[in-house]
């Protein structure tokens, strides 16, 4: 590990190493910030932290302001990290990284899962990061956000992630998941995907995708009425995933306020935002949509058929699902990874040298108290 750390550290901290090697060394104290509020999620980071300090034979003193999960404010200390300046230099890129991007996904994941507590979560972001480092970072991130709600409010919160690597952050040994749209074009038709499914993972939950044809409502009665076991046990599920570039089968606009008139008037009888509205009866899916599923699966005789909702489930998109009280089982979802990248951002100073305070003038909140 030590050979992959020069390449990706900015050259003047290597720079500032060398020049330590030959001056003298200084016990030194940095004070590591954020600029925005988030949920301390330290563990990968400190674990990074501590293996390095293992493999240059020295110790550093991590001291935590807070426990993993704690919600801390702007510019508020998140920890103070002491030991050798030679040992500890050029280590500040790499150990930014891994703090800063899990802080801000657990904040978004635990909005989510307060917000929505009637909801399990899955994680399926993996696919959306840059590389399984990032992955498993957000997957943390996930499983930290999702303690502190269910700790709070008795939230479902994220019961899994999408693969094996990520699963143990949730108290699972497997990923979760079922089928991709691929599968279904494989088949030739949902029902086929389904039966296909089913006979090889006969053990295992069934959710089926259903909009690949377009037949959002037909395709989802056909598998209820091909597995009634299943439907009656409540180990099928309907997963709605409908693009935004069309109406969820036997919608359109007129019929989506309708939808919405019968199940939560309040809905539509207050001001929303043009991003709000199509959230709610606007094409893709909609609070209206899924109102829609519901309604057509409980008619048809399967109420404990789950329904399953994906496609941009954002924070944002959440709080507006609750306001309605939308029916949803499961969201699955990478929505809750960082939209500006730039809140990530982790800041470390120097505020101590062998004891003597010492901090760049506007930083003097990072001084120890």
């Amino acid at each position: 590990m030590s050979d992959d750390i020069a390449p990706f550290t900015d050259q003047y901290f290597l720079k500032t190493r060398q020049i330590v090697d030959r001056f003298g060394d200084q016990r030194v104290t940095y004070a590591v910030f954020m600029r925005r509020p988030v949920l301390f999620c330290p563990r990968l980071a400190v674990g990074w932290l501590e293996e390095r300090a293992r493999e240059r034979g020295v110790v550093f003193d991590i001291d935590l302001c807070y426990p993993e999960g704690a919600w801390v404010g702007a510019g508020e200390p998140l920890m103070y990290v002491t030991g050798s300046y030679h040992a500890l230099v050029d280590l500040e890129t790499l150990f930014l990284q891994q703090l800063g991007p899990p802080c801000v996904a657990a904040f978004n994941a635990y909005t989510m899962c307060t917000d929505l507590p009637y909801v399990a979560f899955l994680a399926m972001d993996a696919r959306h990061c840059a590389g399984a480092a990032m992955a498993d970072m957000m997957a943390y991130a996930a499983s930290v956000g999702s303690a502190r709600a269910q700790r709070e409010c008795g939230a479902k919160g994220f019961v899994g992630s999408a693969n094996d690597a990520t699963a143990p952050y949730f108290g699972r040994e497997r990923g979760l998941g079922t089928m991709p749209h691929g599968l279904i074009g494989y088949a030739g038709s949902t029902l086929r995907a389904a039966e296909m499914f089913h006979e090889t993972f006969p053990d295992d939950p069934l959710y089926v995708l259903v909009d690949y044809f377009g037949h959002e409502i037909a395709d989802s009665l056909a598998v209820c009425r091909a597995f009634p076991a299943l439907a009656d046990a409540g180990r099928l599920g309907i997963r709605l995933d409908t693009h935004g570039g069309r109406f969820v089968e036997g919608l359109d606009t007129a019929a989506s306020y309708a939808v919405l008139e019968r199940h939560a008037p309040d809905a539509i009888r207050t001001y929303r935002t043009e991003r709000e509205l199509r959230w709610l009866t606007g094409t893709g899916v909609t609070a209206a949509a899924l109102f829609h599923l519901r309604e057509r699966l409980d008619e048809a005789g399967f109420p404990r058929v789950r329904v399953i909702a994906s496609s941009g489930f954002s924070p944002e998109k959440c709080k507006l699902m609750a306001s309605v009280r939308a029916p949803i089982d499961f969201v699955g979802t990478g929505s809750y990874l960082p939209e500006r990248w730039s809140e990530t951002y982790a800041t470390a100073d120097v505020v101590a040298y062998d004891g003597e305070p010492r901090v760049k003038v506007g930083r003097e909140f990072l001084l120890r108290g």
